[in-house]
């Protein structure tokens, strides 16, 4: 890099590192370190939501889906599936708005320190007592169908359940690829490259997709869940001004 290289001056620089990212680059100039959360299993999970279209990109889905809040990247097996795998048994009308046969979504396990209880939104992550949690975000992209020999979104959702003191999903997706651990931010639409999310994040996204039921997502709104969760979210562009970006150790 050229000695009188500066960073553009529309950047948010001096935030921490940010996301989403391609994960199959290591590259990254941001200077900000903090400590990678400790496992999953050893923090609370507290909110488990989804962004229609993958905020990353990987190689398993880095199929360009555009700009805009539902931009992002769609996962590569998009364009094989059939008609009767992109035909909606809901025609429209499934209770988890926002998403149909044929896209793709990021879920987000949402994991803190803080002594919480799952709950809706990124404010069930903290408390008064707890300002500044470690913050973990388990990721998996998911290629929806209409298919009920896919995934079961009902294997990795909550349900109560309390594993050595902490709150815990039935199960994270396997089988996908070793994920790709690095430091990162909160997403979502209303941050990009010259606003920046100020959170301090530990990811572990997945590299490959999965084909998930989409019966089972909708089920799981229909059924009602802690999170209160009922549609997915935008996403936020992918970051890649290196200046934004931690290295990947």
């Amino acid at each position: 890099m050229a000695d009188n290289y500066s960073p553009k001056p529309d950047l948010c620089v001096g935030s921490g590192p940010q996301t989403p990212r391609d994960i199959s680059s290591a590259d990254g100039l941001n200077p900000i370190k903090f400590a990678i959360a400790p496992e999953p299993e050893t923090l609370n999970l507290c909110n488990i939501h989804s962004h229609t279209n993958a905020e990353h990109k990987a190689p398993g889905f880095s199929v360009y889906a555009g700009d805009g809040a539902y931009g992002g990247y769609q996962c590569n097996e998009t364009a094989e599936l059939t008609e009767a795998e992109l035909a909606d048994p809901a025609n429209g009308e499934g209770a988890f708005k926002g998403v149909k046969p044929g896209d793709t979504i990021e879920v987000h396990w949402v994991y803190s320190s803080c002594d919480v209880s799952p709950g809706e939104g990124l404010g069930s992550c903290l408390n008064d007592a707890c300002e500044n949690p470690t913050l973990r975000v388990e990721a998996q992209a998911f290629l929806v169908v209409n298919d009920t020999s896919a995934i079961n979104f009902n294997d990795y959702v909550y349900e109560n359940t309390v594993i050595n003191g902490v709150h815990q999903p039935k199960a994270l997706p396997s089988g996908t690829g070793t994920p790709v651990v690095f430091r990162g931010s909160t997403t979502g639409p209303s941050f990009d490259q010259s606003t920046c999310s100020p959170l301090q994040v530990t990811w572990s996204v997945r590299p490959m997709c999965a084909r998930l039921d989409i019966n089972s997502l909708n089920e799981w709104a229909a059924n009602g869940n802690t999170f209160n969760e009922t549609t997915s979210y935008g996403v936020r562009a992918l970051v890649t001004a290196p200046e934004l970006l931690s290295p990947i150790e």
